[in-house]
């Protein structure tokens, strides 16, 4: 199975009305902790990190995410990439990927990520349409962001993927129509679409309790995911888990390490790590996690052992979101697969074949199939 490290870079320019990420600007973050050298803190968490494992596996996959890792340099990057080299070994052809806003790269920073190692890059665009990045506060317009997909294609990246958001209040069915397309002429490999949740506590929620903007609608959420899958299927790039489209060779590797089971390190300030059966999570703020840091103390704020009921309960919620699917031995039999399949939320030829496979219907109804296909509470 193959191993990763998620490295998580926590600075924004600015904070998107929407998210709820881990992320800070340079005025939430204080005068502690510094962007220009935080890459040295990473540097040592990594070095802690494989003295305290036992056994130091080769790496197969790095996902450096946020905030937004390109405010960050390139050399400073590289410099993470190196140091997870020298303690635990890269493989040859690793796929290495970091996310970026478009306004936070140009064609000397591409150039720079590639010289770092970087073989992935994955841009949040949310959408072309000036009013759905208005609602988002997306700091970029359209065609920056779809200049910077096909720079990255220009200047070498050898896989580029898009984030799209669906179902913004005021987004209209043209408008996500227009979004898809222009990803399409771009050339990317890949898209990603994520429909928009109203996250507690942040200023999206407080515009919606306001009464500034209406609630998302699940209905219209739907209806547009079915737009999403019709239109990149058709332009051959079929989904490969729930919220993501690849073209043959496209599919994020670090990605579906999660879903199917894999183990990584997390590194950073609120990274999430698996391995040998123990979930791990770091101090969340970056100034308590350089400090922890700096004292030599890897940065955990806690940990937890899985029980073998508990690891068999997340395989069944991550792999059943794959269109790999799931193991019909893997599932519950309390299960009533027969009554799914007729309701048409599972693959009838995939069951034939002995897994579980969403179907189109079931993606959209996902959580309602994973609890039935989730073993009886003990």
């Amino acid at each position: 199975m193959a191993f990763g490290v998620y490295v998580h870079i926590p600075f924004c320019a600015s904070r998107c009305g929407y998210c709820d990420f881990n992320t800070y600007t340079a005025t939430e973050l204080g005068g502690s902790v510094r962007r220009e050298t935080f890459h040295e803190a990473l540097i040592d968490e990594i070095a802690l990190t494989a003295e305290a494992d036992a056994r130091v596996p080769a790496v197969d996959t790095i996902f450096f995410g946020g905030g937004t890792p390109t405010t960050l340099k390139p050399a400073a990057l590289g410099a993470v990439i190196a140091a997870i080299d020298a303690h635990a070994r890269i493989t040859h052809g690793a796929e290495i990927t970091t996310e970026a806003n478009p306004d936070s790269v140009d064609a000397e920073v591409l150039e720079g990520l590639l010289q770092a190692g970087f073989t992935r890059l994955s841009l949040g665009m949310q959408s072309t349409a000036p009013q759905v990045l208005q609602v988002l506060d997306r700091t970029h317009d359209a065609q920056r962001a779809l200049q910077a997909a096909t720079l990255a294609r220009k200047v070498g990246f050898a896989h580029v993927s898009v984030d799209l958001i669906y179902g913004t209040p005021g987004e209209r069915e043209q408008d996500l129509r227009a979004s898809l397309d222009a990803v399409l002429a771009t050339g990317v490999d890949h898209c990603s679409a994520y429909a928009l949740t109203v996250e507690p506590g942040t200023a999206l929620a407080r515009r919606v309790a306001r009464g500034e903007i209406p609630s998302p609608d699940p209905d219209v959420a739907a209806d547009r995911y079915e737009v999403i899958d019709e239109v990149l299927t058709a332009a051959g790039m079929p989904w490969y888990e729930i919220s993501n489209w690849a073209k043959p060779g496209g599919a994020c590797q670090h990605n579906l390490g999660y879903w199917q089971g894999g183990q990584w390190w997390g590194i950073g300030p609120g990274a999430h790590g698996y391995r040998n059966g123990e979930r791990s999570w770091n101090l969340k703020h970056p100034s308590a996690y350089a400090a922890a840091v700096a004292e030599r103390r890897l940065p955990r704020e806690g940990s937890e052992m899985l029980s073998e009921r508990e690891r068999q309960i997340e395989r069944v919620m991550l792999e059943v979101r794959t269109a790999a699917g799931l193991p019909l031995q893997a599932v519950s039999e309390r299960a009533d697969i027969r009554s799914l399949s007729a309701d048409g939320l599972i693959d009838p030829g995939a069951l034939a074949r002995g897994r579980v496979v969403l179907s189109q219907r079931g993606r959209l109804l996902a959580d309602t199939v994973i609890r039935a296909l989730l073993p009886e509470p003990t």
